[in-house]
């Protein structure tokens, strides 16, 4: 690396908010289930101890030596509902709990993993997982959860999204917070290292490590060294300005699974915001000539972003993967933030917006009052989009007990806040009780 390049990451560092925005450690639970729940979370305990007991450390090592902030450890594991065959209910929260404590223990930010993939079907220990969601999240600190709905091969769980969303407005009763650690999904992936939706898929090695990088400040930065140069410039800068992340991700990826005698998976190049000023997507689609995120020209905008982080991203790293784009959870950007609470920023237009970013309708906040149905009818949305378009997509939507539209929300941290932002005021109901399976799109047909 020569001194140009030295310079250009100590600037990107210093002033532009680039971090490592996770080291995620995969770990296989499939060799701890026992004859009960009880014994396969002592298993659990043991073994994330024994893999994961040195990972903070050598993060900190790490981020000692490079001077490159790693702002979370994390551990994804093996989806909870495929070990919970032989588990009763206490079982099952003994397992969670179990989680909770050894993510603790080893000192890691989060634990992802108490999870279901029901985009077909839903065995009894997937239903339990689900029944289990507003006491576990509410009783846990550090333990998040997915769910997947749907995906393009098998089509939409129609019954699992009604079930969400009756159990999102569980959650929101017993603790508004705990829907912050939940996300459903369609098309879910298994390399994640992004929460609340990681896990450790089964095709994974039994350990593996896998990074999160971004840096909307970075971006933002580039693009203003070519204000007013042609959209095919623009995409140039994003392009190169990707590689350059990518590469630091990659190499402390490298060096992380190296001291930590693992494999090394996949970079995830996802452009995730924070709400501190000058670390946002909404203003890196500003800089791109929208006068505020959310007017017309907003979802073209930000697919050249998608597209061009995602070109990068793969000519600088052996292997990329996760979601690799460009996040837009809400409360979480201040520019977000900002155009929501103006008005020009609605959940109609952030669907939109998801049928070419990563993921979907991330950290908004509802009135306490929407309907279950209209809730479950969002997470059809938003699976029907990733269904067609074989990709990802998600919500993580919180209901606020008590708020109504025009309040706010202050969730602390690095979740933001967010205004209540208002619904479509006409019923979805009798479309989800319907229940039942939308079939898989004929694109799907592969064989």
């Amino acid at each position: 690396m020569d001194i140009k390049n030295i310079n250009t990451t100590i600037q990107m560092i210093s002033e532009e908010h680039f971090d490592i925005r996770t080291i995620t450690m995969g770990i296989s639970l499939l060799d701890c289930i026992g004859a009960n729940g009880e014994e396969t979370a002592a298993k659990i305990y043991k073994k994330i101890i024994d893999k994961a007991g040195k990972l903070v450390e050598t993060a900190n090592q790490l981020e000692r030596d490079f001077s490159v902030p790693i702002v979370n450890k994390r551990i994804s594991i093996t989806p909870i509902s495929l070990l919970a065959g032989n588990c009763n209910y206490d079982g099952l929260l003994k397992i969670a709990h179990s989680l909770d404590q050894a993510a603790a223990d080893v000192h890691v930010d989060f634990v992802g993993g108490y999870s279901a993939l029901i985009q077909k079907g839903t065995t009894p220990s997937e239903k339990m997982l689900i029944d289990s969601l507003p006491e576990v999240l509410s009783t846990t600190d550090l333990l998040m959860s997915s769910i997947n709905v749907a995906s393009t091969k098998a089509g939409i769980n129609l019954n699992a999204i009604r079930k969400m969303g009756t159990t999102i407005k569980r959650i929101s009763e017993v603790d508004p917070l705990g829907n912050a650690k939940l996300v459903v999904f369609a098309n879910a992936v298994e390399d994640n290292p992004f929460m609340a939706g990681a896990f450790h898929g089964v095709s994974e090695d039994d350990v593996v490590i896998n990074v999160g990088v971004s840096g909307p400040g970075v971006v933002k930065r580039a693009l203003e060294t070519v204000k007013g140069a042609p959209i095919d410039v623009v995409a140039e800068k994003i392009k190169t300005t990707a590689f350059k992340i990518t590469r630091i991700g990659q190499l402390i990826g490298s060096l992380a699974a190296q001291k930590l005698n693992v494999p090394f998976g996949i970079v995830d190049l996802s452009l995730a915001p924070t709400p501190a000023r000058g670390d946002s997507v909404a203003e890196v689609l500003e800089e791109i000539g929208l006068e505020q995120v959310g007017t017309h020209g907003t979802t073209a905008a930000l697919m050249l972003l998608n597209d061009a982080v995602k070109k990068g991203g793969v000519m600088a790293s052996q292997r990329v993967g996760g979601l690799s784009g460009a996040f837009i959870p809400v409360s979480e950007d201040a520019g977000m933030i900002d155009s929501a609470v103006a008005g020009i920023l609605t959940i109609s237009k952030l669907e939109a917006m998801t049928a070419v970013c990563s993921v979907g309708l991330d950290m908004i906040a509802i009135a306490g009052d929407t309907p279950a149905t209209t809730i479950a009818a969002m997470i059809a949305d938003e699976a029907a989009i990733g269904v067609q378009n074989n990709k990802t997509t998600a919500v993580r939507v919180i209901p606020v007990p008590g708020k109504k539209v025009g309040d706010e929300i202050d969730f602390g941290g690095l979740l933001g806040r967010a205004p209540i932002m208002p619904m479509i005021e006409r019923s979805s109901a009798d479309f989800i009780n319907r229940g039942g399976h939308i079939p898989a799109p004929i694109h799907s047909f592969k064989n």
